[in-house]
C-alpha cells in the first residue's frame, strides 16, 4: 500500500473535507474520493461517513486513523531527518580534453583508475581545445589533455604521449596497397584538411612544406570525425592519428599506411594552472596516464602502442607501437 495514500486518508480524517485533503496532496478532489474509496475496497469496511457535513469517521474508520496516522507521522519524520543529514561528498577529478582524445584509450584509464580507486569519480568533459584551455584557467577542471601542449605564464603543460600520424585513405586507393610511403608520394593527391585555425593544420602544413610536398585541399574540418568520414568516402587522403582510427581499421572502411623516412607525431600534453598544486587524487590519475595501462611508462619517441597499420602482402593489419581503439566521438585536433 502506497504511503501517500494513507498520508490522503489521514488529511481526509483530520480535516473531515475531500477537498482540503486534495490541496494538502496537490490532487483532485475525484482523486482523494477515489484513494479512500480503494482503500475502503481493500480494507472491506467503510472509513468515512459522506452523509454528514462534515465528513464523519465510523467506527471502523477511527481505528484506522489512529493506527495510520502514527505510521504517517513517524515516516514524515524519517524523511527530514535524512534530509537533514549532510551530504556525502564524493571525490572527483575534473578532466577537460579534446574530441579525439576520446577516441582512443581513456575509457579504459577511467575503468582501471576506478578499479584502483572504486570510491572516486573521474569526470571528462570533451571539448574545442580553447575552451579545455579556458575550463583549466579557471579552475573547472583540474587538468587537460590537449594536443602540441605549450607553456604558457598562467599555464604549465608537461608531455604525456607521442602519438603516431599515418597516411588515412580508402582501400581502393592506389596508396593503400604500400605498406609505407615516402611524404613525397603525396604530391598532387586530393586531401582533406584541417580548418586553418587549428595548430594541427598549421603542424600538417609545415610537415609537407619539410618535405616539398604539394597536396590538392579539397575539404577542410574543425575535427576527426568529419576527416575520416570524407576519406572513407574516397573524397581524398589524410594525415591523421593512427589511435584515432582504430573503430574504421577494424571495419576495414579506412587504410592506415605508415611514412617512411619521417617522424611525424602528435604530441599530446597535459595542462594545469601554474603555482596551483593538483589534489591526491588528481596527482593519482595523471600518474596512471602517464605510466599507461601496460604498466609501462608511455613513451614520447613518436610511436605509441598498439596500433595497426595496413600490410599490403596479407591485407591485413600489422601490429604497431600506436593504440588505435575508440569510439568516442571526435572533434578538433
Amino acid at each position: 500500500m502506497q504511503f501517500e495514500s494513507l498520508k490522503v486518508f489521514c488529511d481526509v480524517a483530520r480535516q473531515r473535507s475531500f477537498s482540503q485533503a486534495a490541496a494538502a496532496n496537490d490532487v483532485t478532489q475525484s482523486a482523494a474520493s477515489q484513494i479512500v474509496s480503494q482503500l475502503e475496497k481493500r480494507l472491506g469496511a467503510k472509513l468515512i461517513d459522506r452523509s454528514t457535513r462534515p465528513l464523519q469517521l465510523t467506527r471502523e474508520g477511527k481505528v484506522y486513523y489512529e493506527g495510520c496516522k502514527e505510521l504517517v507521522e513517524r515516516y514524515l519524520e524519517l524523511e527530514a531527518t535524512v534530509r537533514s543529514l549532510p551530504a556525502e561528498i564524493v571525490p572527483a577529478v575534473q578532466v577537460a580534453a579534446i574530441y579525439s582524445v576520446g577516441l582512443g584509450d581513456m575509457g579504459q584509464f577511467v575503468q582501471r583508475f576506478a578499479e584502483e580507486q572504486p570510491h572516486v569519480e573521474v569526470h571528462i568533459e570533451y571539448l574545442h581545445p580553447d575552451r579545455v584551455v579556458e575550463k583549466v584557467l579557471d579552475g573547472a577542471a583540474d587538468f587537460g589533455l590537449v594536443s602540441f601542449p605549450r607553456k604558457s605564464r598562467e599555464l604549465a603543460a608537461t608531455r604525456w604521449r607521442d602519438e603516431e600520424m599515418v597516411l588515412a585513405c580508402h582501400p581502393d586507393h592506389a596508396l593503400a596497397r604500400q605498406r609505407t610511403i615516402r611524404p613525397a608520394q603525396l604530391e598532387g593527391e586530393r586531401f582533406i584538411s584541417f580548418d586553418r585555425g587549428l595548430v594541427i593544420r598549421r603542424e600538417v602544413d609545415r610537415f609537407l612544406r619539410d618535405h616539398g610536398v604539394g597536396v590538392e585541399v579539397v575539404h577542410e574540418f574543425d575535427n576527426i570525425e568529419n576527416i575520416k568520414k570524407a576519406v572513407e568516402v574516397n573524397a581524398g587522403v589524410a594525415l591523421l592519428p593512427l589511435p584515432t582510427l582504430g573503430r574504421e581499421l577494424d571495419d576495414g572502411t579506412i587504410r592506415a599506411v605508415s611514412l617512411a623516412n619521417s617522424r611525424f607525431v602528435r604530441p599530446l600534453g597535459i595542462i594545469q594552472r601554474r603555482n596551483h598544486e593538483l589534489g591526491n587524487y588528481a596527482k593519482k590519475f595523471v600518474a596512471l596516464l602517464r605510466l599507461g595501462l601496460n604498466g609501462r611508462p608511455r613513451g614520447t619517441n613518436g610511436a605509441t602502442q598498439n596500433g595497426r597499420l595496413h600490410d599490403s602482402r596479407n591485407g591485413a593489419g600489422r601490429q604497431s607501437n600506436g593504440r588505435a581503439k575508440g569510439s568516442k566521438r571526435d572533434g578538433v585536433t
